[in-house]
């Protein structure tokens, strides 16, 4: 079948036809075997040491909560100042990895 038949032809695609499909499928997928309820996944050994990490990443503070509220009063009392050379070489620092990522 064309694609383009496919397009032009409309489509059946009720219970019945989906059924009898995803049984062959399912045969030829099992290479004959049965399925049963007590089917099992074995996850490798990467994926665990992911989801270890995951655990690790999740219990851990991303930032450094007593610096933020330090920042935060700094700001309202008006005290705080930016330092615009360490901004502006943060800026080109980033540009760099950027452009040093985009080579071939």
């Amino acid at each position: 079948m064309k694609i383009n038949d496919s397009i032009k032809q409309p489509v059946d695609l009720t219970a019945n036809k989906l059924g009898d499909n995803a049984g062959k499928k399912a045969g030829k997928a099992t290479s004959g075997a049965s399925a049963s309820s007590a089917d099992s996944v074995t996850l490798s050994t990467l994926s665990s040491q992911m989801k270890s990490l995951e655990a690790k990443v999740a219990s851990s503070e991303v930032f450094d909560a007593e610096k933020v509220d330090a920042i935060k009063s700094a700001i309202s009392s008006g005290q705080f100042k930016v330092d615009s050379e360490k901004v502006a070489d943060g800026l080109i620092a980033s540009v760099r990895d950027l452009l040093n990522t985009q080579k071939p």
